[in-house]
C-alpha cells in the first residue's frame, strides 16, 4: 500500500463545518461552541436539536414553539404503522426494520415532493416530522414484536419522557426521563462520523432528505459503527454469568483472542468525554437502584483496560449499563443511538446543501493493464 493512501480516509478533510469538534487528544466535544459538559448538564434534547438546526441555542418563545411543534408530530400514519407491524411479526433486525421505516415514511410527508430538494424551510419541516416519528416508529416495532399493541404518543411529555412511555407504557420518573434526555444529548452529534459521511454523500448528489437520513440509518447498522453498546452489554451479562471476577473475565477473554467491546476510538486517544459523564449517571441510577453490580463490573474492567492495553473507554461503554438498568431492551440500543442521531445527520445534510459539491473521490487502479482478450473458446 501506498504510503500516501489513507484507508478508510483515516486524517483526510473533506469538508469544513460549523457543527461539532472534536479534541482527541485532551478529549473535548463541542456543539456549535458549546462543551458537551454543559449540554448534557443544562440543555434538553430539543435545545440540542434546535442548536444543530439553527445557529443558535432558543430562546424561551423559540424552544415553546419547537417543542409544540414537534410533539405534535409524533404519530405516524396508519399505512407506515402496517408496515412496522409487518416488519416486527416477520422478526425483522430493529436497524433494518428502522432503515425500512425511515424511508417509508417519505411517502407520507406532504413536503417529500418538493422541487428543490436543498429548500432551507421545506427540509427544516420535514426534518421535525422524521425527527419527531423516528421514536414513535421504533417504540410500536418493540412492543409488537412482543406482543403488545403499540401505544400512541403524547404531546404534553417531551422527546426523551414519550419515548419511553410509548416504549413501557408508564411515564418514567424525574431521574430515568433525565438520564434518557441527557444520554440523547450526548448522542446528537460527533463530527463526520461513518453515518454521518453516508448522509452527506447521499445528500451531495442532490438527493432527498428522507434518502440521506435512510443512508446514515444504514450505515450506523454495521458492527463497526453500531452496535458496541449492545455487544458491551452482553459482555457484562456473560460476566455474570461465569461468576468470575470482572478482570480476571476479561484476562481470560483476551488471551482467548477475544476482543473487549466499548474500547477505543478513531478520533479519541484519550477517554470519551461521553463516557465520563454516561459513568456518573450509571452510577447514581446503580446508587438509586440499591444494586451498583453493572457499574462496578465495568469500573473494574475500564481499569483492567487501562493499564494493560492502555486503551479508554469509548461512549459506547457506559451507556451499556445506563440503558440496561432502565429496562430498555438490549437489541434496541443502536436504534435509540438512531433516535438521537438522526438531528446530527440532519443537521450535516442541511450544511452539505448550503454550499454543495458532488462528493466524488478517485481509487488508484492497481490491477493488470492492457490484458490482450482471449475468446470465448480460450477462455
Amino acid at each position: 500500500m501506498s504510503d500516501d493512501l489513507k484507508r478508510g480516509l483515516e486524517g483526510v478533510l473533506v469538508a469544513e463545518s460549523e457543527l461539532s469538534y472534536i479534541d482527541g487528544d485532551a478529549g473535548k466535544l463541542v456543539y456549535r461552541g458549546y462543551s458537551i459538559e454543559d449540554l448534557a448538564r443544562e440543555a434538553s434534547y430539543e435545545e440540542v436539536v434546535y442548536l444543530l438546526w439553527h445557529d443558535e441555542l432558543p430562546d424561551a418563545e423559540e424552544l415553546a414553539d419547537f417543542e409544540s411543534w414537534m410533539a405534535e408530530r409524533r404519530a405516524i400514519d396508519d399505512e407506515v404503522l402496517s408496515i412496522v407491524r409487518k416488519l416486527a411479526e416477520a422478526d425483522e433486525v430493529p436497524m433494518a426494520a428502522l432503515r425500512t421505516i425511515v424511508s417509508s415514511l417519505s411517502a407520507y410527508d406532504a413536503d417529500a415532493d418538493h422541487e428543490d430538494v436543498t429548500d432551507l424551510d421545506v427540509n427544516l419541516r420535514m426534518a421535525c416530522r422524521i425527527t419527531a416519528k423516528i421514536p414513535t416508529a421504533l417504540a410500536a416495532f418493540e412492543r409488537v414484536r412482543n406482543g403488545k399493541e403499540p401505544i400512541e404518543p403524547r404531546e404534553d411529555l417531551d422527546h426523551a419522557e414519550n419515548f419511553l412511555y410509548m416504549l413501557n407504557g408508564e411515564v418514567p420518573d424525574d431521574v430515568l426521563a433525565e438520564t434518557f434526555d441527557m444520554a440523547l444529548v450526548l448522542h446528537a452529534d460527533h463530527g463526520l462520523n461513518a453515518s454521518t459521511f453516508s448522509a452527506m454523500v447521499t445528500a451531495s448528489t442532490l438527493s432527498d432528505l428522507h434518502s440521506a437520513v435512510t443512508s446514515a440509518v444504514g450505515t450506523l447498522a454495521g458492527s463497526l459503527h453500531g452496535g458496541a453498546n449492545a455487544n458491551v452489554m452482553r459482555m457484562l451479562k456473560e460476566v455474570d454469568e461465569s461468576g468470575d471476577d470482572p478482570t480476571e473475565w476479561v484476562e481470560n477473554a483476551l488471551a482467548e483472542g477475544r476482543r473487549v467491546p466499548g474500547f477505543g476510538h478513531r478520533v479519541y486517544n484519550v477517554k470519551d468525554p461521553r463516557a465520563k459523564i454516561l459513568g456518573e449517571k450509571s452510577k447514581a441510577l446503580a446508587e438509586a437502584a440499591g444494586d451498583t453490580k453493572w457499574y462496578d463490573y465495568s469500573v473494574a474492567i475500564e481499569e483492567y483496560i487501562a493499564e494493560e492495553k492502555g486503551l479508554a473507554p469509548n461512549v459506547d461503554f457506559y451507556s451499556a449499563s445506563t440503558y440496561y438498568q432502565m429496562g430498555i431492551p438490549i437489541d434496541i440500543y443502536t436504534p435509540i443511538f438512531a433516535v438521537s442521531r438522526v438531528a446530527g445527520w440532519i443537521a450535516h445534510v442541511l450544511e452539505q446543501y448550503e454550499d454543495n459539491r458532488l462528493i466524488r473521490p478517485r481509487a488508484r487502479y492497481v490491477g493488470p493493464t492492457d490484458l490482450p482478450f482471449p475468446a470465448l473458446e480460450d477462455r
